[in-house]
């Protein structure tokens, strides 16, 4: 089966519903990852947890054109983003009631974040409350 791939969204086209206990993440990258899905994960389970994708659409408004992939209907927590199948790039806070707003990070992770074990802080982007 294939999969039919969405163009470009204009202003106004996505609806995100959040509410207690219920946040959504809007995860802004850069053009080069337009067209990749990138999963998150509850932290609580690590790497073996079960992923959710998004897709990383171009988005058109009156600002101009942006890149995002978006999660709807997010459970709070604490969610790892994972840069490829095996390779955390962040952890990002999920906050009931609020759309989490995120920069797709820059540049490999830090030398001491990972390699041994170690947690990557939690993150919170910028909230956007309901």
């Amino acid at each position: 089966m294939t999969e039919t791939v969405p163009g470009p969204s204009g202003a106004g086209s996505v609806v995100l519903e959040v509410g207690a206990g219920i946040g959504a993440l809007v995860l802004h990258t850069p053009a080069g990852l337009a067209g990749q899905e990138i999963e998150i994960s509850p932290v609580s389970g690590g790497s073996a947890a079960h992923r959710t994708h998004s897709l990383v659409r171009e988005r058109n408004t009156s600002a101009g054109t942006s890149y995002a992939a978006v999660y709807p209907g997010v459970a709070a927590g604490d969610y790892t983003l994972w840069r490829d199948v095996t390779t955390p790039a962040a952890v990002i806070t999920i906050n009931g009631g609020r759309v989490t707003s995120y920069r797709w990070p820059d540049g490999p992770e830090p030398a001491d974040g990972l390699g041994a074990g170690g947690a990557l802080p939690a993150m919170n982007g910028a909230d956007h409350a309901r």
